[in-house]
């Protein structure tokens, strides 16, 4: 059965104002129905690696906190720590990158919490019936809130194609244990002939499982934890994997995990998608990529398959703005996330949520205007 995505383009909203247009496409996508007076609800978000500046802003985070204070939930902000070495791998350092892009409780209107807690260990188990996991564990804090509103991102990513609210709440709702069981199949090596030994992939190895030796990079596979951050780090191209058995296992883990999370929240949550600042790779990077589309709009829905579905064929449906990184793919109707990474196949975690009753690849595209 097609599942209602709700969709305001950039322009739409006119005179009522960008507030008033996300509250309203929130009430349409039925947030009344999974917030209840009183109750705490996890508005979950990406916080922004230092020195990204694609993320959702804290301006846009605020309007959805404020529609539900109004609808009289008890908001709270919230991430997981990261696997990899950077701003968020610990509650600490997480907070204060959180604070400095502006994530602060005055002018957002409500506290941050890290889910996992100081280290990213503080979770609980929940039962599944998946192909790869029966157990997965999930953030302590998401399990612990009555509902979650999932603000999303919607870009490209360099292990799964594209990241969206699949990924956002697979992926981003786990414990590290959860993140290293999802990547255990990520085992990157070296391409010799391309590497320069520039050092630059042991810096962002969290657990120096990369040296160098005659000025080549050496991956110790035992060591390794498959969190693949060296292969985007690597200027050279040098880091590889074989993709495609990779890519497949971890979209569907990333699938499994997030058919958790509905499950411990009793199927109580929201998305909305922010189709902006499109870039060709995810928000954890320390940097940002030249969009590849122009920004688009704002979609809202209680099916998290539904509204990636959505977002993957709007981002299609525009022009290209970056030729030198999608090549033909530029073209209105062509594939620009195939084109950008060719050897991916990104639906693979939404067939795979849709097998597992998360939701559903057929949709309803009801555009909101005033």
């Amino acid at each position: 059965m097609a599942a209602d995505v709700f969709f305001i383009p950039f322009g739409a909203s006119g005179k009522n104002g960008l507030a008033k247009g996300i509250k309203a496409i929130l009430e349409r996508a039925g947030l009344q129905k999974i917030v209840l007076d009183g109750e705490m609800v996890a508005v979950k978000t990406h916080l922004g690696e230092k020195g990204n500046t694609a993320f959702v802003k804290p301006i846009f985070v605020a309007m959805v906190v404020r529609a539900i204070k109004e609808t009289g939930g008890k908001p709270f902000l919230t991430d997981t720590n990261t696997l990899y070495v950077g701003s968020r791998g610990n509650a600490i350092s997480h907070l204060e990158t959180a604070y400095i892009h502006g994530f602060l409780p005055y002018p957002v209107g409500a506290p941050v919490i890290i889910a996992d807690g100081l280290r990213g260990s503080d979770g609980v188990e929940v039962e599944i019936d998946g192909k790869h996991f029966k157990v997965v564990e999930i953030a302590k804090h998401i399990s612990e809130a009555d509902s979650m509103v999932v603000i999303t991102h919607f870009k490209g990513h360099d292990l799964t194609a594209f990241g969206g609210a699949i990924k956002n709440i697979g992926m981003g709702c786990s414990t590290r244990k959860g993140k290293l069981n999802m990547h255990s199949n990520v085992k990157p090596f070296v391409e010799e002939d391309r590497c320069t030994g520039c050092k630059l992939c042991t810096k962002w190895c969290p657990v120096d499982a990369i040296k160098i030796v005659n000025k080549k990079a050496i991956i110790d596979s035992d060591t390794c934890i498959g969190c693949a951050e060296c292969i985007g780090a690597c200027p050279e191209k040098a880091i590889n994997i074989i993709w495609d058995a990779a890519s497949n296992s971890a979209q569907e883990k990333m699938a499994e995990f997030a058919s958790g999370v509905s499950k411990v929240l009793n199927n109580k949550f929201l998305f909305i998608n922010f189709l902006t600042e499109i870039t060709p790779a995810c928000d954890c990077y320390p940097f940002s990529g030249a969009p590849i589309v122009p920004d688009i709009g704002i979609l809202a829905s209680r099916d998290p398959v539904a509204i990636d579905m959505a977002s993957y064929d709007l981002v299609n449906n525009q022009p290209g703005l970056n030729r030198e990184v999608l090549g033909d793919a530029v073209a209105i109707g062509a594939d620009k996330f195939k084109a950008i990474y060719p050897h991916l196949d990104g639906l693979i975690q939404l067939r795979h949520a849709q097998a597992l009753g998360l939701g559903s690849i057929e949709y309803n595209l009801i555009k909101m205007e005033d």
